[in-house]
């Protein structure tokens, strides 16, 4: 019995390593498996409800949030311009900050971006004007809105709010017809890039250079 004891001591002592070999090669497995699905999680646009896009810019890239289930229409549109390619060698060309605004008029802190100074001037058509009386999505540091003249003439062009700018929503002071400006989301990553394009050299509200937008794509 001592010598079929001894004989089996060996193969047993393999078959525990084989066991432990599996469990170590499992664990690396279940680890690679969770590190694939965190990056995989990292590059989506998280909610499925909230699509995301990326500006490019000289100084740096900027993610957006948008809201379709608050600003359909306004939504709808901008992602159309993406999906066309009209951003493509845009640029951001102005800014308002306190000292390029007349002394009295209401003030405001926003980079303005689209195809005004683009070689692409397409005509398109204005979006029907979604209040923030409507979609609830305030004009707060980092939003993204539609720019316009009269409500319903809003297309390409669109600002980013550089702080809380309350005179831009529906009852505000900024626009005379008290409708306000059409918001439609935020940014999420890239603010410290909105800063620096804010800071940017100007003359008279208008970037010297205009800050070239390289793409817009829907992430």
């Amino acid at each position: 019995m001592l010598l079929f004891f001894l004989d089996l001591l060996p193969q047993t002592m393999h078959m525990q390593k084989v066991a432990s070999l599996n469990r170590h090669s499992t664990y690396w497995w279940q680890l690679l498996v969770a590190i694939l699905l965190m990056g995989m999680t990292g590059c989506s646009s998280g909610d499925p409800k909230h699509p995301r896009v990326e500006i490019s810019t000289r100084q740096g890239d900027i993610i957006i949030e948008l809201y379709p289930d608050k600003a359909p229409k306004s939504v709808a549109a901008f992602l159309s311009y993406i999906e066309k390619g009209l951003y493509n060698n845009a640029s951001f060309y102005r800014v308002l900050n306190d000292e390029n605004q007349p002394s009295n008029a209401a003030k405001a802190n926003v980079i303005q971006g689209g195809l005004y100074r683009s070689k692409k001037t397409p005509a398109l058509a204005g979006i029907p004007h979604e209040t923030t009386k409507q979609t609830g999505i305030l004009h707060k540091d980092g939003v993204i809105s539609l720019a316009r003249t009269e409500p319903g003439t809003a297309t390409s062009e669109f600002f980013i709010c550089i702080g809380d700018q309350p005179g831009f929503d529906f009852g505000g002071t900024n626009n005379p017809d008290g409708q306000g400006y059409a918001a439609f989301g935020r940014v999420v990553k890239g603010l410290d890039v909105v800063y620096k394009i804010y800071n940017q050299p100007e003359d008279n509200q208008y970037f010297d250079p205009p800050v070239p937008i390289f793409d817009i794509k829907k992430l």
